[in-house]
């Protein structure tokens, strides 16, 4: 007798939702499992079960997957059906170069517009990244507070496209988790371009603030591209 089929990992969050979703709050609530590491990069998306769930037809699952097909969170294959996305390793450098690109860009805006009131949110939000080091909790805590204090840091620019253009390249990397990859000492020293990041912030120093921001994307890709690949973090390469 064959083993009983295990139940998908994304129904098991989509337990016990009211019947009858609107199309949007179907894309939110994937999107937030799927943003939020709930459920790995690979893992099936059945679109009768998900239907099932939602108490709602194929039409407005189909939809919903759809949009998050042009996020690049979910992917279709011919035959294969759906699945949250999956990238290589070369894929994911490619996005934390535009990451990387897009993030100078908004940081050397952010300094000439920034206010006390930003000054008070990017010391906070350092303060929830320190905590998240002491509690040593895998990574979880620290993939939360680390995209906190950059956005701390970003979003004074007040450029709204090139904000959203941003959060869609980082959403793009986010269900792989790759913080929870590392070691606590290279967290840590992350964690110190961190500070150097905010001191010069807090200068209004912008070329000083984008060497430091260069260094850190520099040594998280290190850091990254070292990680060996039977940790399943990436697809098979071409």
């Amino acid at each position: 007798m064959s083993a009983p089929r295990r139940r998908s990992a994304l129904l098991a969050r989509l337990a016990d939702r009211p019947a009858g979703s609107t199309p949007s709050a179907i894309v939110d609530e994937l999107r937030v499992i799927i943003l939020h590491g709930q459920v790995p990069p690979g893992s099936a998306i059945p679109v009768d079960a998900v239907a099932a769930a939602f108490g709602v037809s194929r039409i407005p699952v189909r939809e919903a997957l759809m949009t998050l097909i042009g996020e690049g969170l979910v992917d279709h294959r011919t035959n294969g059906g759906y699945r949250v996305a999956m990238m290589t390793a070369r894929e994911f450098g490619e996005i934390y170069l535009v990451r990387e690109a897009l993030e100078s860009a908004a940081l050397r805006a952010a300094v000439a517009q920034a206010t006390e009131e930003d000054d008070r949110q990017a010391r906070s939000a350092l303060r929830a990244l320190d905590a998240a080091i002491e509690a040593d909790d895998k990574g979880t805590a620290y993939h939360r507070e680390s995209r906190r204090f950059h956005l701390a840091l970003i979003s004074p620019c007040r450029m709204r496209r090139l904000l959203h253009m941003l959060e869609a390249a980082w959403n793009m990397t986010e269900p792989l988790r790759p913080m929870s990859q590392l070691r606590a000492a290279e967290r840590e020293l992350l964690h110190a371009d961190h500070a150097g990041m905010l001191a010069a912030f807090l200068r209004r120093d912008a070329d000083a603030l984008a060497r430091v921001c260069a260094d850190h994307h520099h040594r998280l890709q290190g850091f990254i591209s070292a990680l060996p690949q039977h940790t399943g973090l990436f697809a098979e390469g071409d």
